[in-house]
This record gives structure tokens, C-alpha cells and sequence, in this order.
């Protein structure tokens, strides 16, 4: 049964992802575009390619409730967070993390009140909920690229959004958490 319910949260995840890329290119006119939209697209069959892989990739955990239910009920959580944060984010969303689409505006209500990358953390949180549900064996290597995926493309979007917005993403840093609600640890930032 948790395979059934994490195949079907990863799957609304991708064919909305989808449907909502196409949509609000179509909708887009005068955005800058880096690579092709099918980039997303081959990212997104690589993951699912990968999952199927490992399918049959002994756990190293066992699938205890007390150990599944909680990844059943973050995998859920995370994947509604993702999908609010990508629709809140409409035209906006960008497959490039150094990109942005005309007339671009800093979102800071819905999800983005509650962390700076909310599509990012959803996607942690279905990735550690997997990792939960599945076991480490099946789903560590997920865990592996998320966090590589973030360590890279998270510096790049905060120093977009500092670029385009000084004053009004200074202020948004210093009151929203980067990735973990309620999170939020204060560092000195260069004045």
C-alpha cells in the first residue's frame, strides 16, 4: 500500500508539473528561455527511469508503521507544498535557476511566506518521505541527488533574487527560512 500511495504522489506531482509548464509557456510571451522546456522533461524521465532501477535494490531499514506511516504522511504533505508553491509561482516558474520571466515579481505570500524555496522543500520532503516509506536501500541514492540538486541550484536562485530585488529580498531574507520552515538561522550579511 505505500508503494501504491508514493507511486501515486510522485505521479500528481509529474503530470502536474507538467501540465502546468506547458500551460504557462503557452501563456508566456516575451520570457527569456535558456534551455528547452524537454530538458525538465528528460530530468523528470531520468528520475523516473532511476526509480525503476532500483526498485528491486535491497532495504537496509524495515517497513515498520512506526517508520512508514510518518514517510506516508510527509511524502503527502510535501507533495500538496510543492504543488501550492508551483501554482502560486504560475508564469513565474522558471526550469532555469538563473532565469527569469518578463515582468518577473518577488512572490512572498502563499507558500513563500512560510520558506524562500518552497518547491524545494516539498521536493525534500517527498524525497525523505520516500526514503521513509521505501527504506534507505531503494531510496537513498534520491536523497544523494536531492541534496546535490539543492546545494547547487539554491545559491544561484538567492543570488538572482538578489541581483533583481536588493532591498526587498535583504528584508525577505532576514524573515523567511531558505528551506525549513521555521528554520531560521540569522548570519551576518555583507551591507
Amino acid at each position: 500500500m505505500a508503494s501504491i500511495a508514493t507511486s501515486a504522489c510522485w505521479g500528481l506531482v509529474i503530470v502536474t508539473w507538467v501540465v502546468a509548464a506547458l500551460y504557462w509557456r503557452r501563456k508566456s510571451h516575451g520570457s527569456r528561455q535558456g534551455r528547452p522546456f524537454w530538458a525538465t522533461v528528460l530530468v523528470v524521465a531520468a528520475i523516473v527511469v532511476a526509480r525503476l532501477i532500483w526498485r528491486d535494490v535491497a532495504d537496509l531499514t524495515d517497513h515498520s508503521r512506526w517508520i512508514v506511516l510518518p514517510g506516508l504522511a510527509l511524502l503527502v504533505l510535501s507533495t500538496a507544498f510543492t504543488i501550492w508553491a508551483r501554482l502560486s509561482l504560475g508564469r513565474m516558474w522558471s526550469s532555469m535557476p538563473d532565469m527569469l520571466q518578463a515582468d518577473h515579481q518577488l512572490r512572498i505570500d502563499g507558500p513563500y511566506a512560510i520558506t524562500r524555496h518552497p518547491i524545494y522543500t516539498g521536493l525534500l520532503g517527498m524525497v525523505v518521505g520516500t526514503v521513509f516509506v521505501n527504506g534507505l536501500g531503494s531510496s537513498l541514492g534520491f536523497l544523494v541527488i536531492a541534496a546535490v540538486f539543492l546545494v547547487v541550484r539554491i545559491p544561484t536562485e538567492e543570488r538572482l533574487m538578489s541581483k533583481t530585488f536588493p532591498d526587498a529580498y535583504r528584508r525577505y531574507r532576514e524573515r523567511v527560512p531558505l528551506l525549513v520552515p521555521g528554520l531560521h538561522l540569522h548570519r551576518r550579511h555583507p551591507a
